[in-house]
């Protein structure tokens, strides 16, 4: 095959490729952009903001990104995910002391069930117990809210990390199809500066045996 011939299909395919890998670049941009502007109209919808520094707790102190982000609004996705963690969470562990909604519901459910049967036999301690369950339902309420956020926020960060991803995938489609740009058109300069009638891998002629 000449080789100039092999240079110039190289460098067509190279070219192919880079065309190929800037439209994949360009969708992952586009969907990276567009998660990128969902997660921040979303969480701005929401009037978040982080408390400011000298406002926060001794626990909250303890937090890198609650220090971080002190008196700034939540509309990132980094942001929805410290809110929901070290914000929500602390607050929710200390409030219920670790427990979610769902372990919550059986201490309710027994003191429903006692008030119940106060009720049919005129306890005496038939307020106490209603006040105990007015508590519990309370608190049960309060985490539910405080759950169903954080997971709303934390939902908005997973959203966000696609985006993320799509823009490191983009950035490594870009930088292979620069790649084989520069390739191609090298292939191209060499392929006409190649004589026509040079060959690729031609076989070596056999020297004849000298006779005796």
């Amino acid at each position: 095959m000449k080789r100039r011939t092999l240079d110039l299909l190289f460098s067509i395919g190279g070219l192919g490729l880079a065309v190929l890998l800037l439209v994949v670049g360009i969708v992952l941009t586009t969907n990276a952009n567009f998660a990128n502007s969902y997660v921040h109209d979303q969480l701005a919808a929401q009037h978040i903001s982080f408390k400011p520094a000298d406002q926060l707790t001794d626990e909250e102190k303890k937090s890198d990104c609650l220090r971080e982000y002190a008196g700034q609004r939540l509309t990132t996705g980094k942001q929805a995910e410290c809110y929901a963690n070290e914000f929500i969470g602390l607050h929710l562990k200390a409030m219920s002391g670790g427990k979610t909604y769902a372990d919550l519901g059986g201490p309710e459910a027994a003191l429903k069930q006692q008030v119940a049967q106060a009720e049919q036999t005129n306890a005496a301690n038939l307020a106490d117990l209603q006040k105990q369950l007015a508590e519990a339902s309370a608190l049960r309420e309060t985490v539910f809210k405080g759950e169903s956020l954080r997971g709303m926020l934390l939902t908005s960060y997973g959203f966000s990390e696609f985006g993320r991803k799509a823009e490191q995938g983009a950035l490594a489609m870009y930088l292979g199809a620069a790649l084989l740009l520069l390739l191609s058109i090298a292939g191209l300069v060499h392929a006409f500066r190649t004589p026509a009638s040079e060959t690729f891998a031609a076989p070596e002629r056999v020297k004849e045996r000298a006779t005796t």
